[in-house]
């Protein structure tokens, strides 16, 4: 397992004129290595204000190169299901993306949920006016940093565990 590396944040949107929220005192990104797994992960929002959760697989895991609905990953739950998987895209800054540790893989696999459904509130939402019972008798509820995270390490334990059961 590799070394964790430092938690790296950054803030990359300019909020000035967005509606106010928990999402105030949050960054845009955050990478790190999973403690428990040793995976990279990552969160990041979205154009639209929602965080988005990923975690990077290496070559030979059982998930690399598969898709986000593919029968490997049927087994995996997360916030809203899988809904991301690709090689690295963008910048390390921005994109779904990073500069590998020493001695770790740069062909990672990346697998991603996103807290953009129906059922989440984030800063857009709050501008449209939008985030509460949305047909769905039950109102809208922002995902912050700590919820992220969290999921985003049940992930990475999944696919490990996956990885784990699925090689013998």
């Amino acid at each position: 397992m590799a070394q964790a590396a430092e938690q790296i944040t950054w803030r990359l949107h300019d909020r000035i004129g967005e509606p106010s929220g928990p999402w105030d005192a949050e960054p845009d990104r955050i990478a790190w290595t999973d403690p428990d797994t040793g995976y990279p992960a990552l969160m990041r929002r979205n154009q639209f204000g929602s965080w988005c959760g990923y975690v990077a697989v290496p070559p030979g895991h059982c998930a690399h190169g598969c898709g986000y609905d593919g029968d490997v990953l049927y087994d995996v739950d997360v916030h809203g299901g899988l809904t991301y998987a690709a090689s690295c895209q963008g910048d390390p800054l921005t994109g779904v993306c990073h500069v590998p540790a020493d001695g770790e893989p740069d062909d990672v696999w990346w697998l991603g949920f996103d807290c953009g459904h129906a059922w989440d509130h984030n800063w857009m939402m709050a501008r449209l006016g939008v985030g509460f019972d949305m047909g769905l008798h039950a109102p809208a509820e922002y995902r912050d940093v700590g919820y992220v995270k969290q999921e985003v390490s049940r992930l990475a334990q999944q696919l490990k565990e996956l990885n784990d059961v699925r090689r013998y």
